[in-house]
């Protein structure tokens, strides 16, 4: 059985689904402008999203930080044509470029000239992602001295009641979304090879999780 590259999976699923992606998520996508606001991106500081998606989180950052330069990567080209649209729409060309790459092999190769990254930040991306655990240690490389790396997904819902639970994760699981339960492990595994300190939190009864590795200095 032949297997089908992620890009072409991604397109097929949101070819459509990019119309209304925003009007839908922003419902249960909970805590991204709350990342957003925790990055704190240094003046004149770069700022990598993966999995930008339709370019959402992008301009919400590109307008919280008015002198900050971003790059966002995406394996959909059909979501990054709706991501141009809307920061060529919104006048932010000028400080935000897109990168259509796979974020479980992040190289120079897939971002060209690029610097390493005071910000970088996954936002309900790596549920989606079955190399996740790569697409970790691939942004975590990618840090400036003192960067950060800020990851937002589905928790364990550990204190919601199992019939939510349960109802939410087949409900999930129709969107090829799997809550990643040992992110925050994942992420010590990362820090502790990259001398990056990890903190994470449990957010809205465990529905999401935040996690933050800072690289020392």
């Amino acid at each position: 059985m032949s297997v089908v590259p992620a890009s072409v999976r991604m397109d097929r699923m949101y070819r459509h689904q990019r119309h209304v992606y925003d009007l839908t998520r922003k419902y249960y996508l909970l805590g991204r402008d709350r990342l957003i606001d925790r990055l704190a991106v240094p003046t004149g500081g770069t700022v990598l999203e993966i999995g930008c998606g339709t370019g959402r989180n992008l301009v919400a950052a590109a307008r919280r930080y008015h002198d900050a330069h971003l790059v966002g990567l995406d394996v959909s080209a059909a979501m990054l044509a709706t991501a141009q649209r809307r920061i060529d729409g919104a006048g932010l060309s000028p400080r935000v470029r897109l990168v259509c790459a796979d974020a479980t092999a992040l190289s120079d190769d897939a971002l060209p000239d690029a610097p390493r990254f005071d910000r970088v930040f996954i936002s309900y991306s790596l549920s989606m992602i079955p190399g996740w655990r790569d697409v970790l240690a691939g942004a975590a490389d990618l840090l400036a001295p003192s960067g950060e790396l800020h990851v937002l997904d589905f928790g364990d819902q550990a204190r919601l009641p199992a019939w939510l639970r349960r109802g939410l994760r087949r409900w999930l699981a129709l969107f090829d979304v799997s809550p990643r339960d040992d992110l925050a492990a994942a992420l010590c595994a990362v820090g502790e090879t990259r001398a990056l300190s990890v903190t994470a939190q449990s957010l809205y009864g465990g529905y999401a999780r935040y996690a933050v590795a800072r690289r020392r200095c």
